[in-house]
């Protein structure tokens, strides 16, 4: 399997992609999907470049994994397919979402394509994941071009929006250069940090909108 990756995020990583880790990466990938089921399908690992062109680019949403369950990962950090039923973390971002923009009706569907197309970079830390087991690719180097990823926006574009969600996400975007961008962190989604405080009430959504705005960019229409 060769990678396909969108034409002007082949351009920006053109490097990055000549390295012997890459290539290996991309023999690994095929391997797993080869020897058992793998998520995403194929055709929509790189669907959060895809969606979401360099240029376009003005929030990066870092995620750990895809969803490992069948049918549910399309390519984009937390989100799933149309007929899915939404995720705990998922429903706790909708639930800060609503509350933040003052609405009252939550989304009725998980995909968030609609969030990629606006300019939101929708980003795993490891783009694959072998069925029913969380971050059985976290070894295959993933991380290794996501990190590229990230530092080449952090790097060459300014007033990006980098939301860290959690210790593993904010861990991830350590290197970022806050002068250049806006990073706003908080705990996890998932019910057990959002329990515990550190997830709701956090405002990025309207935050996020602020920033933008203030810096002549067009605002995210969350819902």
């Amino acid at each position: 399997m060769a990678f396909h990756l969108p034409q002007d995020w082949r351009e920006k990583l053109a490097d990055e992609i000549q390295k012997p880790y890459f290539k290996a990466l991309e023999l690994a990938v095929s391997q797993e999907y080869q020897q058992g089921i793998c998520f995403p399908p194929q055709d929509l690992i790189f669907s959060s470049l895809t969606h979401c062109s360099f240029d376009a680019v003005k929030v990066v949403i870092i995620g750990q994994d895809p969803y490992h369950g069948q049918g549910e990962a399309n390519g984009l950090s937390f989100s799933v397919n149309d007929t899915v039923k939404i995720p705990p973390s998922l429903r706790n971002i909708f639930r800060e979402l609503c509350d933040d923009l003052d609405s009252i009706f939550m989304p009725t569907t998980g995909n968030l394509i609609h969030w990629a197309q606006q300019g939101v970079l929708l980003l795993n830390a490891s783009l694959t994941v072998r069925k029913d087991s969380p971050n059985s690719h976290k070894h295959l180097k993933w991380n290794v071009f996501t990190d590229a990823i990230i530092e080449k926006i952090s790097q060459e574009k300014e007033h990006v929006v980098f939301l860290l969600w959690g210790g593993f996400a904010q861990k991830k975007g350590s290197k970022i250069n806050r002068e250049k961008h806006l990073v706003l962190t908080s705990g996890h989604p998932s019910p057990m940090s959002a329990n515990q405080g550190k997830w709701f009430g956090n405002k990025h959504f309207s935050m996020t909108n602020e920033y933008l705005k203030k810096n002549n960019c067009t605002p995210i229409k969350w819902l």
